[in-house]
């Protein structure tokens, strides 16, 4: 297939290009969201949601999980990625196939064919909560993409540049939209404005994000 048609074909299924390496799939993950819930809850049941402290010693408003081989954890040793949960000290537990699966087609769908991924974090927002904008850069391969996918309430999501001081773009993200950004995309500094008040049939008044890495 050419690029062209590539492109065609992810225009026609509600893929929107954000820049180069990076795309929308507008409700990639909408029929799967059920299955993605049911395979979350098991994740929960062995390492819930907590707020992890910056370096700094902020506590973040977006309270966190992980599952996969490494997870990512924030203290006041600053941001890192681990094979265990610093609360239990034991393993994360493994990445549901149901994840991995859709995390692979997306990156697929954006023009990243052999993405595997090794670590999955799960950010829960509540209304007020937000992410400043930041880079994803304590992976060691930049050459693979961050996949994201949104469940349940809508977000603001903050797509910036190279540079903190270029300004971000506002997209819109509903429930089963996905993100993947790579290649020249691939540190581009992001973020999630002040989740507003709402309430969603699938997981209350929060939104779920699922954001899948490769780090080792």
């Amino acid at each position: 297939m050419s690029g062209g048609d590539l492109l065609a074909g992810m225009q026609a299924r509600g893929a929107e290009t954000l820049a180069e390496g990076a795309v929308l799939l507008r409700g990639f993950a909408a029929d799967e969201a059920p299955d993605l819930s049911r395979a979350l809850e098991s994740v929960l049941a062995a390492t819930p949601f907590r707020h992890m402290l910056t370096p700094g010693g902020h506590r973040m408003s977006v309270a966190m999980s992980n599952c996969g081989r490494l997870g990512w954890v924030s203290d006041r040793r600053g941001y890192r990625y681990d094979e265990r949960d610093p609360e239990s000290h034991l393993p994360w537990p493994p990445m549901p196939d149901a994840f991995a699966a859709l995390a692979a087609r997306a990156a697929k769908a954006a023009g990243f064919p052999a993405f595997a991924p090794d670590c999955c974090l799960i950010n829960r927002y509540h209304p007020g909560a937000r992410l400043a904008l930041h880079q994803d850069r304590d992976e060691r391969d930049f050459a693979q993409p961050i996949v994201s996918v949104s469940l349940g309430l809508p977000a603001t999501f903050l797509f910036g540049g190279l540079t903190r001081s270029e300004h971000p773009r506002r997209l819109r993200l509903e429930h089963g939209d996905v993100v993947v950004w790579g290649g020249a995309a691939r540190l581009v500094f992001h973020g999630v404005a002040p989740l507003a008040q709402g309430e969603h049939p699938l997981t209350g008044s929060a939104r779920i994000n699922l954001t899948f890495r490769k780090a080792a």
